[in-house]
């Protein structure tokens, strides 16, 4: 399987509670809420039919346990296309500390992470999706796992809260595939991630 990561992120790389506005409040977190209505109905199409082509799910802890109370148990999102998609499909968790996923087939991975998404990996099939899960994505684009990498950026500075890219961190070449803008002006960037950059010597 092709492993690819979809995010939605701000201009300024914020992608913290794009969500549910209360979802982060008990941290401080008072921006919530910010990618909501953004997207035009080409980019919910889009979002959605992502999903849809997914074979398997990966997901973060704190990202599974956010999805499994919403996807996974409110009726009217379980009944959404994206709902389908979710509770169809076999989903991964990288946690240590999850011992009983309520969400129906659900695998916990422990141990070896690396070694359990390469077997993964090297399963047949479509795409081993990875939504939200950003200190996860940022793993697995350390440690060269990530094939395809999709952010949705909207039009909005949020000015705090969890980037997807850390202040410092490891650097990464990039080959743009797929870029569209939407009429709200969100757009989609779809990239393949291509070795180390080449920096300008003296």
């Amino acid at each position: 399987m092709k492993l690819t990561t979809m995010t939605q992120i701000s201009i300024d790389g914020v992608m913290q509670n794009n969500g549910a506005p209360t979802e982060d409040h008990p941290n401080g977190f008072e921006r919530g809420g910010w990618a909501l209505g953004k997207g035009d109905d080409e980019t919910r199409a889009f979002i959605t039919q992502t999903y849809q082509r997914a074979e398997a799910f990966l997901f973060g802890r704190r990202t599974y346990e956010l999805f499994a109370d919403s996807w996974g148990s409110i009726d009217q999102m379980r009944a959404h296309p994206i709902g389908v998609a979710l509770n169809e499909a076999p989903k991964y968790v990288a946690s240590t500390t999850l011992t009983a996923p309520r969400w129906e087939d659900t695998t916990v991975l422990r141990g070896d992470l690396a070694a359990a998404i390469t077997e993964l990996k090297a399963k047949p099939g479509g795409e081993l999706q990875v939504h939200g899960s950003g200190a996860l994505v940022r793993w697995l684009l350390e440690n060269d796992l990530v094939d395809e990498m999709t952010l949705i950026v909207i039009p909005v500075i949020v000015g705090l809260g969890a980037r997807l890219f850390p202040e410092t961190g490891p650097d990464l070449a990039l080959d743009l595939i797929e870029s569209r803008v939407d009429s709200k002006g969100v757009t989609i960037q779809v990239y393949r991630p291509a070795g180390r950059p080449r920096y300008a010597t003296a």
